[in-house]
């Protein structure tokens, strides 16, 4: 949605107005919808670093990024706020990041083509919830179908429009924002690919993959804090956790989710137990995504091998398919050429799931530019991690 800047000054600069991305499950930094196939999050600069310099392997195992842009908060004489992003203004130079992106992607999609990122149109927004935050910010979704949070226990709580964690995040993180309120203070956020936009009813589990989550650049409270948690959940164990998860319900039309807090209780059976109700619909198990899932784990797997020196400390893992039912397959092994930019695809050319890393603000390597220490091998935690969820899997697999 483009927008123009309506604070009484009367300053009248074009912009566009972030939404919160509702299909976020996990993490504790706000992601922020900027357009139909773009998100945005806060700058960090090491994770912008790692994202410029990311190792060709590896591409078809992150979201693809697309540069950086100007964000502001503005607040009207209501004292409503709004997170606005300014597309024609970065400190590169003249032209933006996104103006940038813009001249790649026409010349990717030809002239003329309603595929340029400057155009940001957004769907129909069908939810407003209202008092997000001090300062009566306006939270809007596009859910069309409930969510429910479930504890360890089976109880769940009151149904919303959106998904109970989105909702947590951008409330903190507004609510940080107003009580640091100034004018014109500007925000850099980076600009990445929505890697469920492709999805009608997107199914979400984000994994806190390694055996370690503290970066080198931890304090020693901090680093003592994750050590902790680490060892008093699945992290210790597997070398994987829960941080957060939603899977659409075909029997009630609404999403189950789950939250990190729910991740950290879980035994090593319970976390079976989780994944395998992620892979459940309400009706059946979708035995039809374990072997593209396994696939593409084995690969990336592969990759994260023979990623020598790096260390993914506090990175995620989401697994993501669509809660919508496929059509029946007649022909032939839908695995040929999986692994691809466009991920596993069914015989329509539909993508089926994606496996995608995510988080690298405490990601260290060798020439990452920082004064951590340079390590030697690969990611032996991220790899022990990888190896039980591949194993859980083919168990699940296996029995059914």
């Amino acid at each position: 949605m483009v927008v123009k800047d309506s604070r009484d000054t009367g300053d009248t600069r074009v912009g566009v107005l972030l939404e919160p991305f509702v299909h976020q499950v996990g993490g504790h930094v706000s992601m922020m919808k900027y357009d139909e196939h773009t998100i945005c999050k806060p700058l960090i600069s090491q994770e912008q670093r790692f994202y410029e310099s990311l190792p060709l392997a590896m591409k078809q195992f992150t979201p693809q990024y697309k540069g950086t842009v100007t964000v502001h908060l503005l607040k009207d004489s209501r004292g409503h706020l709004s997170l606005v992003a300014s597309p024609l203004t970065d400190n590169r130079g003249p032209e933006s990041s996104v103006m940038l992106w813009q001249k790649l992607k026409k010349n990717s999609c030809g002239h003329g083509n309603d595929c340029s990122l400057v155009q940001w149109k957004h769907t129909q927004l069908t939810k407003s919830i209202k008092e997000s935050c001090p300062g009566k910010t306006l939270l809007r979704t596009e859910f069309h179908v409930s969510s429910f949070m479930e504890d360890t226990n089976g109880n769940q709580a009151e149904k919303k429009n959106c998904n109970p964690w989105r909702l947590h995040c951008h409330k903190e993180h507004l609510t940080r924002m107003y009580s640091e309120y100034q004018e014109n203070k500007m925000h850099r956020f980076l600009l990445l690919e929505n890697v469920v936009s492709k999805y009608k009813y997107p199914c979400i589990l984000d994994l806190k993959m390694g055996t370690r989550q503290h970066g080198d650049d931890a304090s020693e409270e901090k680093k003592a804090r994750h050590i902790k948690k680490c060892e008093q959940s699945t992290s210790a164990s597997l070398g994987v956790r829960i941080c957060g998860m939603q899977v659409y319900q075909a029997d009630s039309n609404h999403f189950l989710c789950k939250d990190k807090y729910y991740g950290r209780k879980l035994s090593t059976d319970g976390f079976r137990q989780t994944l395998y109700q992620f892979l459940h619909n309400g009706l059946h198990l979708r035995t039809d995504l374990l072997e593209p899932i396994l696939f593409q784990l084995k690969a990336l797997l592969s990759v994260i091998k023979n990623q020598s020196s790096y260390r993914f400390y506090s990175s995620s893992l989401l697994i993501i398919y669509d809660g919508q039912m496929p059509p029946e397959r007649t022909t032939g092994s839908h695995l040929q050429g999986c692994v691809q930019k466009t991920n596993c695809s069914s015989p329509e050319g539909l993508s089926k799931v994606d496996i995608r890393m995510i988080d690298f603000a405490h990601t260290t390597y060798k020439g990452s530019r920082y004064n951590h220490p340079i390590y030697d091998g690969p990611d032996h935690g991220y790899i022990f991690g990888l190896e039980n969820l591949i194993q859980i899997l083919q168990d699940i697999s296996e029995v059914e």
